[in-house]
């Protein structure tokens, strides 16, 4: 094998791992492959059911496609100055929390576009990285194990975790996950 056939048997493992992922998934799942210059979407994107925060530097088409299969509102912005919107922010439709150096005016005007509630914070003990440290959505939060009390209760209020009806679902899960770390 010589070096130019190396991207085309890259494009055809791409072609076939998405293929099996479409196979194992339900049909009601979409499946969309992105070019994109920035490979990792997760710290490039922040989403909720309605809204989509983005990279300001995402492709065009790249924005198309993430408003299409998610079906969310796309809007470009930074996080305290950082691009990595994955990255600083963790929000649901209940509400969510940013980077600890967001200043008020930047909070209030991602919580008019996200019309959730947020809060400037950290997690796992000081990191300004949240969506390393926590994940949320409206019904459940998981977040690292360095997690102070005072991170957790940010959490808890900002999301809005008392006011969950708790589920089976929810109860068996608690119960797992106790078990897991006793």
């Amino acid at each position: 094998m010589n070096s130019s056939e190396i991207p085309e048997l890259v494009r055809s493992l791409v072609r076939a791992e998405a293929l099996h992922i479409r196979n194992s998934l339900p049909d009601e799942v979409i499946v969309q492959r992105v070019d994109e210059r920035l490979s990792a979407l997760g710290n490039c994107i922040s989403c909720n059911d309605y809204v989509a925060l983005i990279h300001p530097d995402v492709d065009e088409e790249t924005e198309e496609i993430v408003a299409d299969v998610l079906g969310v509102e796309v809007f470009r912005q930074t996080i305290a100055g950082n691009t990595l919107v994955g990255s600083y922010c963790t929000f649901s439709n209940r509400g969510g929390i940013v980077h600890p150096l967001t200043t008020i005016q930047d909070l209030d005007e991602l919580s008019s576009l996200l019309q959730v509630p947020l809060v400037a914070g950290t997690v796992n003990r000081g990191s300004d990285v949240i969506s390393a440290g926590l994940v949320a959505n409206d019904w459940a939060a998981f977040c690292g194990f360095d997690t102070t009390s005072t991170e957790l209760q940010v959490i808890e209020n900002i999301f809005k975790m008392k006011d969950v009806k708790s589920s089976s679902a929810v109860a068996n899960l608690r119960t797992s996950l106790v078990d897991a770390l006793v």
